[in-house]
């Protein structure tokens, strides 16, 4: 049974019982919102597609808005203006994520970098990935391995050219970006293109972010918080446990090699284990899986599924392609393989993945939890303890921030100071402030790079002779954003 059906049993069950004694909204203090049904309050509003759903429900109560879902008072902000005060301002008034029904399977909650409220255990994870991951100088280091991907789905292209082949774009972007992720982590492979080899993973991967961001009952009454009546939990336990597993043997087989005094790797893990090895409080074999299990997920979904909408609109918008094609050849020459140098030399790139990250942002949702005290926002009450969602999506198509924003249009970065970095608010794809991603950097970098070596020296057409406007754009919800209908193209040369 799917969440707005247990929603509708809870309603017809308790409605009658509950009605005179649910509270009602206190108009006076608390920001606007649509008025809660008995029990379940405004959960059958949230639809299967909630970034829609809260989107219109915005233009009717503005950018500030309040829902009851379940037991849990939720604030809603669309608007860059209020998104700068919960993200800025208030920034250490909002200490992290309520740990929620799925984020508690195989504990990781305890354990997570993107689950852990800040505090001494989760600064010290954020600087690990920072100083042994994301940092220009191990960036700079690993620069050769990401060329050597980048150089293999090249290969790929080349052969389904000669071949005339159809290539789904975004299974080709999740395998360059689970190689690129695996190989940073454990200097190992995990798929190769056009095989069965990266489907398992895949799919676990896919099932992660579906249940991740899928609304749970259990997460909006206590009461059903030991019962898991969505088998969401049940979900994410057997697709974490599959991926801790193959950590697991990953790791033991890391520490065997190191027992027989094999060449040590310039790698995640090897850099992960001489920490424990130094200091296991600081960090334990758990915190490593857990650790590996938050950046293996993020780092390869969100960056193929970019990869894939970028694509997506350049083949729907002939003329943006022509200028990216024509910005490449002109800086870079024929024939000839982009370096990450190269990414600062190329504004018309750059403006095509900032617009696609506006028009396509990775999450739907950056999400916040209200700390113990409540708090005054445009003379409303933030309550204690509630949940908060910044609808970047709603922003990102909001016509008082952008003009013609049902448009894909990268002309509008050209000369614009807005960039994705966290600074900006009308566009944050990785959030901003003390949780903004730490995988920035490095999804900067392997954004732009597969996006120019898919379109640099190769011309694509639709399968089947389909036009461009019959491209479908709708999405798939989770914790990413999918695209619904998979990408397939075919590369060709002139």
């Amino acid at each position: 049974m799917d969440f707005t059906a247990y929603a509708l049993l809870l309603t017809c069950a308790f409605c009658a019982l509950f009605y005179l004694l649910w509270p009602r909204k206190s108009s006076k203090h608390l920001p606007p919102g649509p008025y809660p049904l008995p029990i379940i309050g405004n959960l059958l509003q949230l639809g299967k597609n909630p970034h829609h759903s809260l989107t219109k429900l915005s233009k009717i109560y503005g950018p500030l808005m309040h829902l009851k879902l379940g037991s849990v008072h939720t604030i809603v902000v669309s608007s860059p203006e209020i998104a700068k005060q919960i993200l800025q301002k208030h920034d250490h008034t909002f200490p992290g994520r309520k740990a929620r029904a799925v984020t508690r399977a195989h504990d990781h909650h305890e354990t997570s970098v993107a689950c852990l409220p800040v505090g001494t255990k989760w600064r010290s994870l954020r600087k690990i990935c920072r100083e042994q991951m994301f940092s220009t100088q191990r960036l700079d280091t690993s620069r050769g391995l990401r060329q050597e991907k980048l150089q293999k789905l090249r290969d790929y292209v080349q052969k389904c050219c000669v071949n005339n082949r159809v290539i789904d774009i975004g299974e080709a972007a999740f395998v360059t970006s689970l190689n690129l992720i695996s190989n940073t982590l454990f200097s190992l492979d995990f798929a190769d293109y056009n095989t069965d080899s990266s489907q398992e993973l895949k799919e676990i991967v896919h099932r992660l972010m579906k249940v991740l961001g899928s609304p749970n009952v259990a997460d909006y009454f206590s009461i059903f918080g030991s019962f898991d009546p969505q088998g969401i939990k049940r979900e994410a336990e057997i697709c974490f446990g599959k991926l801790l597993n193959k950590f697991d043997g990953i790791i033991d087989s890391r520490i065997q090699q190191s027992v027989n005094n094999s060449t040590k790797k310039n790698d995640l893990l090897e850099a992960l284990l001489e920490i424990s090895e130094g200091n296991q409080s600081e960090l334990s074999r758990n915190d490593i899986k857990h650790l590996l299990l938050d950046l293996f997920v993020a780092g390869t979904e969100t960056t193929s599924g970019t990869v894939e909408w970028i694509m997506t609109e350049l083949l729907r918008n002939p003329s943006v392609m022509s200028k990216a094609k024509y910005e490449l050849k002109s800086v870079i020459g024929e024939n000839v393989q982009v370096e990450e140098s190269n990414i600062s030399k190329l504004p018309y790139l750059q403006a095509v993945v900032k617009e696609s990250f506006r028009y396509h942002p990775p999450g739907a949702f950056i999400a916040r939890n209200k700390g113990e005290n409540e708090l005054e926002i445009n003379n409303f009450v933030i309550p204690k303890d509630a949940g908060v969602i910044i609808n970047i999506w709603a922003i990102g198509r909001d016509p008082s921030v952008w003009s013609n924003p049902d448009s894909f249009e990268p002309d509008r970065f050209l000369n614009s100071e807005i960039d994705y970095k966290g600074h900006n608010f009308e566009l944050l794809p990785f959030g901003s402030g003390r949780r903004i991603c730490p995988a920035l950097p490095l999804a900067h970098r392997m954004v732009h790079l597969m996006v120019a070596s898919l379109i640099h020296n190769y011309d694509w057409k639709l399968e089947k002779g389909m036009a461009p406007e019959e491209v479908d754009i709708n999405e798939k919800f989770g914790l990413s954003l999918q695209k619904a209908i998979p990408l397939k193209a075919v590369p060709f040369t002139q």
